[in-house]
């Protein structure tokens, strides 16, 4: 019997954000026959973290399905978690390994491309140091992945040359954890979403990047109509649907936004005198200062400033703000539009102001939630150490101690593991391009398509000795290795996802790995066995022997993990750190009372204790107002913005399996306003060439009001038009993460 349209929406929940931009959703699946065998998994996307179940039947994926036992998605699937499992088994797996001769990819044996790799490596250690290789991970590898490749390439070959992609997308939200809070990730977990009076959304297309969170927020609006949803956004997107107040910014300009409403919260007296006195510090980014000071430095930021630097009403700031101060529930959200930016983590910093002057943390309904972009971003990257200054459990290279301890868990000489970090992702394929880098190991992501000024780093990677482990190909980076190895893929492997709230979430092993591939981390314990390594990597069995050692390495640790088990992990829907015991039940809210970190002898009565400060106080910061690096001119009057569409997932490699999802949105495209497209000349559907300092590009048009006059905007999936030829490579210096989301273009007919 087939399911009805309705039904379809209601039990596998195509999310609602599919609905708001008009995509049509229809089911064509059966009833599943009895001899279809269910898993329990995560969704292989977004960070969201949703429970999925994947169904096969005679050793084949049939089926995925929301988990309703989940709490995350409660069986909500977006368009694109519904048809996952057609990319298991899509027209582009890699099936063979592949090896470059005579300029051309030919198919091999595991031990001839792995003999190959060995030796290359061995050969440039050897006579260029091990800072001559580097490895680029990715958020979407497993923990216990990024684990091995962390032990072998920090702990034994001695480099810390290891990065992963989300540098790319998350680094300035660490930034600014850190900074503010002393330690990385959030406060609170999404059980805030169904208590919150005001979501405050800022650079986040939340119906199209995070669809199951919207639908949540679609819900909470419902149950609850007086709640009011604000958003600080350039461009109109289908989340205005819910939305009830939209400052439209230009892009890159609302730092000052920011600072007004702090002003204003202050004036009004929206402020919560105690909860600063007890738990907040200011500075100005260099040294202390004081409350006072901190409110001298708004002065300059009125909302009529504001007005005038963002191109927004002064009333719709002041209106934005009077609602963040009035509701009592408050929860900001944030993604791309803040993270990708040469002042990322200071606009990072900006939203927690909000939240720590008016004590909006902490309490059920109240968070400064920052959206994770990839299903492991946090879990294996952030947590597991696999950027070029970390160790795993948020440890850092820099700090004796914290190598000590990593050393005597790897059984390496301390020595091994360089004080210095390594060179963070911009720097390491500069060094690539300079030839200072000669052999990389990419593993599970694509960056010969998403880097940023792509033209600036094509020629290196082509140059280098490169290896890419890729359970599909051609990609853009495929396409141009020396060698390819292939990767299982998802639901053909176990291990463990880290989401966006601090959850880790156990996946099974539901399926053979298609044709010869193998899974990442087996490939890498093989890649340090042929280096002479092999010794403190045969105790790795199984996926569980990497998370059991992985464990030890969180004990103690904020983000302690001792309690989360595989045996308890396949039981439960996922656990939220710190979990330090296997009868504790995880953590719902940090520094607060309930939290099994929190002092209660060093709170001193206090609500909040931030113990990742030393005084346990978090940072309120005066950061300069600053703009885009590329601001428009008279040569490049128009801003661009790049971002997402529902249907496709970063570089479309795996959505660019899925027939229903390439017919929804086949091809890339730039949207240009009515007014610009008749000044220039450009009809809809009609073709333009889009021109920055760095590239050029022809498009379709797609004429839209969705921009302000003045800007265009570009999504970035499709590898037949890299939008990454255009965008900038300059990067906030301190998280070091480009600002993809503006710079300035010219637009002429095609």
């Amino acid at each position: 019997m087939a399911l009805t349209r309705r039904e379809f929406l209601k039990n596998s929940a195509a999310s609602a954000a599919a609905a708001a931009i008009g995509v049509s959703l229809f089911a064509n699946q059966s009833v599943f026959a009895s001899e279809t065998v269910w898993h329990k998994s995560v969704c292989r996307y977004c960070g969201v973290g949703c429970g999925v179940m994947l169904g096969v039947e005679g050793g084949k994926p049939v089926a995925v399905k929301g988990d309703t036992k989940n709490t995350i998605n409660k069986g909500l699937l977006c368009v694109k978690g519904f048809y996952l499992h057609k990319v298991i088994t899509g027209k582009d797996r890699l099936l063979k390994p592949l090896i470059r001769k005579n300029d051309k990819l030919v198919e091999a044996s595991w031990d001839e491309a792995m003999e190959l790799v060995a030796a290359k490596f061995k050969e440039s250690i050897e006579a260029n140091g091990p800072d001559s290789v580097a490895f680029y991970g990715s958020g979407q590898a497993e923990t216990e992945e990024t684990y091995v490749a962390n032990k072998l390439f920090k702990g034994h070959i001695g480099t810390n040359n290891m990065e992963g992609n989300p540098r790319l997308c998350m680094a300035s939200a660490v930034g600014g954890y850190l900074t503010t809070f002393g330690a990385d990730e959030p406060v609170g977990s999404y059980d805030d979403l169904d208590h919150a009076e005001m979501f405050f959304l800022i650079g986040s297309n939340t119906a199209e990047s995070h669809p199951v969170l919207y639908d949540r927020l679609v819900a909470r609006k419902k149950a609850n109509p007086s709640t009011k949803i604000v958003a600080i956004d350039p461009r109109k997107t289908p989340t205005n649907k819910i939305i009830d107040l939209h400052l439209q910014v230009k892009p890159g300009y609302d730092l000052a936004v920011m600072h007004a409403i702090a002003k204003v919260l202050i004036e009004e007296g929206y402020t919560d005198e105690k909860f600063i006195s007890d738990s907040v510090n200011f500075s100005n980014g260099k040294e202390p200062i004081t409350y006072e000071e901190y409110k001298t430095f708004l002065k300059k930021f009125t909302p009529e400033y504001a007005s005038e630097q963002a191109g927004i009403p002064a009333e719709d700031i002041v209106k934005a703000a009077k609602l963040f101060g009035q509701t009592s529930r408050v929860v900001s959200m944030w993604t791309m539009g803040v993270n990708q930016r040469i002042a990322g983590v200071w606009l990072n910093n900006l939203i927690h102001n909000l939240h720590l002057l008016t004590g909006k943390l902490g309490k059920p309904g109240s968070d400064s939630l920052s959206l994770t972009g990839q299903p492991n971003a946090c879990g294996g990257v952030r947590e597991g150490g696999g950027l070029c200054h970390l160790l795993p459990a948020h440890r850092k290279v820099a700090k004796e101690a914290h190598r000590q301890q990593i050393a005597d868990i790897w059984n390496v000489p301390v020595t091994n593991i360089q004080p210095k970090p390594g060179k963070h992702t911009m720097a390491m394929f500069d060094a690539i391009s300079k030839g200072e880098i000669k052999n990389l190991y990419v593993m599970c992501t694509n960056p010969a398509h998403s880097l940023p000024n792509l033209n600036k780093y094509l020629q290196g990677m082509k140059d280098c000795f490169m290896v890419v482990a890729e359970s599909f190909h051609p990609t853009e980076t495929s396409k141009i290795a020396d060698v390819v190895l292939p990767a299982a893929f998802w639901g053909e492997k176990e291990g463990v996802y880290g989401c966006t709230e601090r959850r880790s979430q156990y996946m099974p092993k539901a399926l053979k790995p298609q044709g010869e591939a193998r899974w990442d981390a087996d490939i890498l314990i093989d890649l340090a066995k042929r280096l002479g390594h092999g010794k403190n990597f045969e105790h790795f069995k199984s996926a569980e022997d990497i998370w059991n050692e992985y464990l030890k390495c969180t004990k103690g640790k904020d983000m302690d993990l001792t309690g989360a088990p595989y045996s308890r992990l396949k039981e439960v829907r996922g656990l939220r750190w710190p979990v330090p015991s296997v009868d504790h039940p995880g953590t719902t809210h940090r520094f607060v009372e309930g939290d099994p970190l929190f002092p209660k002898d060093k709170a001193e009565g206090r609500r909040m204790y931030f113990y990742g400060k030393p005084d346990g106080k978090a940072v309120i910061f005066a950061r300069p107002d600053k703009g885009p690096a590329e601001p428009v001119d008279a040569e490049y009057p128009i801003a661009m913005m790049t971002g997402r569409v529902l249907e496709h997932f970063h570089t479309s490699t795996m959505t660019g399996q899925v027939p229903q999802l390439v017919r929804a949105v086949p091809k890339p495209y730039v949207e240009v306003h009515p007014d610009d497209a008749k000044k220039i000349g450009l009809t809809d559907r009609g073709m333009a060439k889009v021109i920055t300092r760095r590239g050029e590009l022809e498009l379709m048009v797609k004429l839209s009001d969705r921009p302000l006059p003045g800007n265009v905007f570009l999504p970035w999936h499709w590898p037949e038009k890299l939008s990454n030829l255009l965008t900038n490579d300059v990067f906030d210096p301190g998280s070091k993460e480009p600002e993809y989301k503006v710079c300035a273009c010219k637009v002429e007919k095609a």
